[in-house]
């Protein structure tokens, strides 16, 4: 089964609305491969970025939630790591 053209590129299947928030577009909802499309667009270089600003923006309070955000970081940061090695076309 081919993938249409806009799968997993974030600023098509995530943009930012009007209100500064990422919405799913409606044409998304009704596509059968919205849930494999949004996965892949997170994984990308741009959906790392955006997952490591939002967290940076989340302030942590107390022990537990600095250690989970340290924690989240850590794995953004690997799967960083991993897509380079991987030496995906996206990636670069």
């Amino acid at each position: 089964m081919d993938k249409k053209e806009c799968f997993g590129i974030l600023e098509r299947v995530f943009p930012l609305g009007e209100s500064g928030l990422r919405e799913v577009p409606l044409e998304c909802l009704e596509c059968s491969d919205r849930v494999l499309c949004l996965r892949r667009a997170i994984s990308t270089k741009e959906g790392i970025g955006m997952r490591t600003e939002k967290l940076n923006q989340t302030p942590a309070k107390g022990f537990r939630e600095r250690l989970k955000r340290w924690s989240d970081r850590k794995e953004l940061n690997r799967q960083m790591d991993k897509n380079r090695e991987q030496g995906r076309k996206w990636w670069k």
